[in-house]
C-alpha cells in the first residue's frame, strides 16, 4: 500500500521547485506543461497542479484512491485537465509516451515499488529532452534520528546499518529508505542529471502543537526553505526531496 506522503506541513520547499520547474517550461513556449503523476494517489498533486493549467496524466492502481482524486478534481473545476490511467508505475510505457511529460513526479514511490531502479528508468523514459523528474523519498537518517532521540536505540541501530533502512516485521508499508548519496545514484543510472537535492520536513513534521504555537505558519515556511539546502540539516529531514533532468 502507498504511503501518501505529499501532504505534510514541510512540501512548501517542494511547491517552490515544482512552480519554478513550471515557470521554466511556459517560459520555453509549454503554456500548458504536460505532468505526469506516477502514483498520484488521491490527488495531493494532481489537482492543484491542474488547476495551475498543467496538462496532468495520474498512473495509480488504487480505485479508492481514484475515486477521492475524482471527487477532488470535480470540486476544483478540472476534471478535463486531469486524465486518469488505473495502472501500476510498472506499465506507464503502456500508457505514457516516451519523452513526451515535461515533468514527472514521482512522491512516495519510489520507496514502496519492488525494483526501484527498474521503476526509476521506466519514470526517466517519459521525460522529454530537458524536463525533468520529481522524487520525493522518506529519509533513512531521519528515521535513525527519530527512533533515537525517543531512546528506542536498537531499532535506531537496525535502520542505520540494515540494507534497506526498514524494521523487519513492523508492519511498515514501505519497503525501503533513502538516503542522499542513494537516491542520487539511483536516478544517475537512470540516465538523469540531479539539478538538485533539498530537504523536505526537517523540523516541521516533528513539532507539536504547543512548539507550533510559538511561531507563525509564515516563519516555518521560511525556515524549513532555508534549511532544505544546507547540509546536514537536509540530510535528516523526514523526506528528500530531488529534482533530475534528461540531457
Amino acid at each position: 500500500m502507498r504511503t501518501e506522503i505529499g501532504a505534510a506541513r514541510g512540501s512548501s520547499a517542494v511547491w517552490r521547485v515544482l512552480e519554478d520547474e513550471l515557470a521554466r517550461v511556459r517560459a520555453q513556449g509549454g503554456a500548458e506543461p504536460h505532468v505526469v503523476d506516477a502514483g498520484g494517489g488521491t490527488g495531493v498533486w494532481a489537482v492543484p497542479l491542474a488547476a495551475a493549467g498543467c496538462r496532468v496524466t495520474v498512473v495509480e492502481p488504487n480505485q479508492n484512491a481514484l475515486a477521492t482524486l475524482r471527487r477532488r478534481a470535480q470540486e476544483c473545476g478540472v476534471s478535463d485537465r486531469i486524465t486518469v490511467v488505473a495502472d501500476d508505475t510498472d506499465a506507464i510505457s503502456e500508457h505514457v509516451a516516451a519523452g513526451s511529460a515535461d515533468l514527472v513526479l514521482a512522491h512516495g514511490l519510489l520507496e514502496v515499488v519492488d525494483d526501484p531502479a527498474r521503476a526509476a528508468a521506466a519514470l526517466a523514459a517519459t521525460v522529454a529532452p530537458g524536463g525533468a523528474l520529481s522524487v520525493l523519498a522518506a529519509n533513512r537518517f531521519a528515521a535513525v534520528l527519530h527512533r533515537a532521540l525517543a531512546g528506542r536505540l536498537t531499532e535506531a541501530r537496525h535502520l542505520l546499518t540494515g540494507t534497506d533502512g526498514v524494521l523487519p516485521d513492523d508492519g511498515e508499508s514501505i519497503l525501503r529508505r533513502f538516503d542522499s548519496e542513494g537516491l542520487r545514484t539511483l536516478l544517475e543510472a537512470a540516465g538523469l542529471e540531479l539539478a538538485l537535492l533539498q530537504g523536505d520536513g526537517v523540523v516541521s513534521d516533528t513539532l507539536g502543537e504547543a512548539e507550533s504555537d510559538e511561531f507563525t505558519a509564515e516563519e516555518l515556511t521560511e525556515f524549513e526553505t532555508a534549511a532544505s539546502v544546507v547540509s546536514p540539516l537536509r540530510d535528516i529531514a523526514t523526506r528528500l526531496h530531488a529534482l533530475a533532468r534528461r540531457p
